[in-house]
């Protein structure tokens, strides 16, 4: 009888061990490489390809952007450039859920330029490159048909023939890479809108008036009222001066936005994502008028809520 109970006792503590050994040892450094599928608050899931991987942010998580995130103040906002769709490199730590406690996080501030400005609709449509395709095609014909006139260059036409193939491959991959980063910010859907402002300035102008600060006050306060959220950020211009500097001007107007946000506000850093700078695509009203011009001034500010969360 004894040595049953203490083979019992021996099999208990080899299922235990094993267990333990399976998951992994809390504290353990950790890191995970893939892209961001879903962001509730605090929590990110990463997709790799060993699966998916629950990321958990800290008021000590760092976010670096490895080529300079529109310049943006990397010790200001070092963390705010986490969306659905962003690929990520994260080291950390894990703890007892199995989960990755990010100390960093880096990115590719050039992958989230071109995410944001696939999300704007400021690249090539699928459509415009099928067009390309079919123009292609066309050509391709017509270089058929004198194939008799043009036997003596035979050998100039097989290297255009080649070079036509290698751009139908080429605008292939395009089009493939554009479905793709299309796809990405498809889950930007999955975020219901628990708040929102408009934050107005005066020409060539980053400076938040008295009365937007009140109504930015009032946002943070319902935004930090709430579970799982994230505040989504987007500064435009008008169309007076050149597109750089446009650029330039939405980027330093959303910049203050998020400084406000954090500063006087109270909103972690963590819980804003990248802001974006649109310069003056994107506009709300013809650039023709001053009142039209005025409109076209802004930042968009979106407090968002993952449906899952929300009950939606």
């Amino acid at each position: 009888m004894q040595r049953k109970v203490f083979e019992a006792s021996v099999v208990m503590l080899l299922i235990f061990l094993a267990s333990v050994s399976a998951f992994g040892a809390a504290g353990e450094k950790a890191k995970v490489k893939g892209m961001i599928t879903s962001r509730t608050g605090e929590t990110l899931i990463v997709k790799s390809a060993d699966g998916n991987t629950t990321v958990v942010l800290t008021d000590d998580t760092k976010t670096r952007d490895k080529r300079g995130l529109f310049g943006l103040d990397k010790q200001q906002l070092s963390n705010v450039v986490l969306i659905p769709g962003l690929k990520v490199d994260v080291d950390g730590t894990s703890d007892d859920n199995g989960r990755v406690v990010a100390k960093t996080i880096t990115v590719d501030g050039d992958d989230l330029e071109t995410s944001q400005m696939i999300e704007a609709g400021l690249t090539p449509t699928a459509e415009q490159v099928a067009a390309n395709l079919r123009t292609l095609d066309a050509h391709s014909g017509r270089l058929e048909s004198h194939q008799t006139q043009l036997a003596a260059q035979k050998e100039n036409i097989e290297t255009n023939q080649q070079n036509i193939a290698a751009n139908k491959q080429q605008i292939a991959e395009n089009i493939k890479d554009i479905e793709e980063n299309t796809k990405r910010f498809t889950a930007l859907s999955e975020y219901e809108v628990k708040a929102e402002a408009n934050v107005k300035f005066n020409v060539g102008s980053s400076r938040i008036s008295a009365a937007d600060q009140e109504e930015l006050k009032k946002l943070a306060q319902t935004a930090t009222a709430l579970t799982g959220y994230i505040i989504e950020v987007m500064g435009y211009a008008d169309s007076t001066g050149s597109a750089a500097m446009n650029t330039r001007l939405s980027e330093d107007r959303a910049k203050a936005v998020v400084t406000y946000l954090v500063q006087r506000g109270n909103v972690p850093v963590r819980h804003i994502v990248a802001p974006g700078a649109m310069g003056e695509y994107g506009s709300t009203a013809p650039n023709e008028t001053k009142a039209g011009r005025a409109e076209n001034r802004r930042v968009e500010i979106k407090v968002l809520v993952n449906k899952g969360i929300s009950g939606s």
